[in-house]
């Protein structure tokens, strides 16, 4: 097994561990190819983006596109592996768009991070879990804050291919609604996505967490995106224009 397949294999174990709904699923193949998984992380280091890629080249994947999107607060780098295999879309988190409390809370329990202890993405959070209060306060400022706040930098969720299931976006949608899962809205996503590519993304169920004073709350904590890209995309894999063009910038 070669570094990207053992970073790829550690990724999908850590997120069918926190999405167990997803991991029993049998609407496909079990080895079915993962289209992309969407990471999320904060902009402070060691976890930042440009923190990141010297771990992400080691695992054998390089930056392919880069987006800007400022009305979100949000920066996005898509990478391709050396060999075959599923795209990683890494999302980062501006803290510097977040208000003052909210920001000052998120950088307070960031700073609690042990880099060293845990690895850099996923597995485990690295910080302290925050308590209930700090918890809503980061999720109204925006969505993700309060998900990295108890999640770590980890996977968000993962996109599979329809065409590369062999199935419509329209059959699997009916399967998974029969299974309990159902399309959630456009906010539910951790960004939005490109109008070439058809989409439904499903928030997997919510998860009792016990948070810093013992107390426990269920938390919805990512889900499942399916994929369908329209004929006018062209040749390009679908994870490549997944994201909406307006949006890309160069890579410097």
């Amino acid at each position: 097994m070669t570094e990207q397949q053992r970073f790829v294999q550690q990724l999908w174990l850590d997120y069918v561990h926190q999405h167990p709904d997803i991991g029993a699923l049998r609407l496909w193949p079990v080895d079915a190819p993962v289209e992309c998984f969407t990471l999320v992380t904060v902009s402070q280091s060691p976890w930042s983006l440009a923190s990141l890629l010297p771990d992400l080249e080691q695992h054998g994947y390089r930056p392919l596109y880069r987006y800007a999107l400022p009305d979100r607060g949000l920066l996005a780098c898509l990478f391709a592996g050396r060999e075959e295999g599923p795209r990683l879309n890494i999302v980062e988190l501006q803290t510097t768009r977040l208000s003052r409390q909210p920001r000052d809370t998120l950088l307070k329990l960031v700073a609690t991070g042990n880099a060293e202890r845990t690895p850099l993405l996923g597995a485990n959070r690295p910080w302290s879990m925050p308590d209930w209060d700090s918890y809503q306060q980061l999720h109204r400022a925006h969505p993700l804050a309060g998900w990295l706040a108890v999640m770590g930098p980890r996977v968000h969720h993962v996109a599979f291919d329809c065409r590369r299931l062999d199935r419509s976006l329209v059959e699997l949608d009916q399967a998974l609604q029969q299974h309990g899962l159902h399309a959630g809205q456009n906010e539910d996503l951790a960004l939005p996505l490109s109008a070439m590519v058809e989409h439904r993304f499903y928030p997997t169920c919510s998860r009792r967490l016990a948070f810093a004073l013992g107390d426990e709350h269920r938390v919805q904590l990512g889900g499942l995106l399916l994929l369908e890209k329209q004929a006018s995309a062209g040749q390009q894999r679908t994870a490549d224009v997944m994201l909406p063009p307006h949006s890309r910038c160069e890579i410097t």
